[in-house]
């Protein structure tokens, strides 16, 4: 059953996984050419963001194994397999894709927190990429928050500390300021902090994004009532990645409904903790025919929805 083949973390069942996201893919590449003019050129063009996808889902796993966010089993990476298919056709934009990988950079650096080595160097690190993040898309200031409520959390506030993503953070900032006032363009840098009107949050009715966001948001409020009552009787360094992993989808959700040029792909910060806070709830969840019909549905759900879209 699904279920039994979801509980192990093999090199085989990531191999499916991409094997599924692949189809998917392929299917959504020549379906974007064939209502456009279809060339060699432009087919290459979007199967070369294959390579990034892969980058994507190696981080992301990197993450999630490395600082032990979940147990030994591959839910999380099944989830997040199921999302990234559904957002495929926004996540085509080199830029996108690019955002999304330095933020898993951003957040590889915050989950690692949990270990006190390098400390200073990871702290310094997270607000060095966020502070790329920001050049890319200001609203990511947001997380801010996040480097701050990890530092709290691993009781590790000093004034080292608590300088040093700042410093990480402007240093981005000085080198691409240099560049634009090079080349005398420093209204542009300006406009960073100029931070414009919020679109309306009901561009997502447009297609199915909002039920996506709907359906991956109660699932994984679901799982933190199921989860928080055993992860936070505990105290161990899980209990702190827990409430980080909270903490961290309350911002990408307070990110996705203020950020001013919505496009879908925004969704995505959300789904990297959402995923991973659903796979936790997965472990509480005893009964296996209960874990076959809910992996069976997410399945099933991803597919009929993708093709809806």
């Amino acid at each position: 059953m699904l279920a039994n083949f979801l509980e192990k973390s093999k090199p085989i069942n990531f191999i499916v996984y991409f094997g599924l996201f692949f189809c998917f893919f392929i299917i959504t590449v020549f379906s974007n050419l064939l209502t456009d003019n279809f060339t060699w050129l432009k087919a290459m063009e979007n199967i070369s963001f294959l390579g990034l996808f892969l980058i994507v889902f190696f981080f992301y796993n990197f993450i999630v194994s490395k600082n032990k966010l979940t147990f030994d089993h591959s839910y999380a990476f099944f989830i997040f397999i199921l999302t990234s298919i559904l957002f495929t056709p926004k996540l085509l934009e080199l830029k996108a894709l690019l955002t999304l990988i330095i933020y898993l950079l951003f957040l590889r650096k915050i989950y690692s927190l949990r270990s006190y080595k390098k400390l200073i160097q990871k702290l310094f690190d997270s607000g060095f990429w966020l502070g790329i993040l920001f050049i890319l898309e200001p609203f990511t200031l947001f997380f801010f928050v996040l480097i701050y409520a990890s530092i709290l959390l691993r009781k590790k506030v000093s004034f080292h500390t608590l300088l040093t993503p700042i410093i990480g953070f402007i240093s981005p900032l000085i080198v691409y300021f240099s560049y634009l006032f090079w080349h005398d363009s420093n209204v542009e840098f300006q406009q960073f902090f100029a931070f414009n009107n919020i679109n309306n949050v009901f561009i997502y009715t447009k297609d199915t994004t909002l039920w996506i966001f709907g359906t991956v948001l109660l699932l994984a409020v679901s799982s933190i009532f199921l989860k928080s009552p055993k992860a936070l009787s505990v105290n161990n360094s899980f209990k702190k990645s827990w409430i980080v992993l909270i903490i961290n989808t309350i911002i990408a959700v307070v990110f996705a409904l203020m950020i001013t040029e919505k496009n879908g792909t925004e969704i995505v910060y959300f789904l990297i903790p959402a995923s991973i806070i659903i796979a936790n709830g997965f472990e509480v969840i005893e009964k296996m025919i209960v874990k076959n019909i809910l992996s069976g549905l997410l399945l099933i759900g991803t597919v009929i929805t993708y093709f809806l879209l």
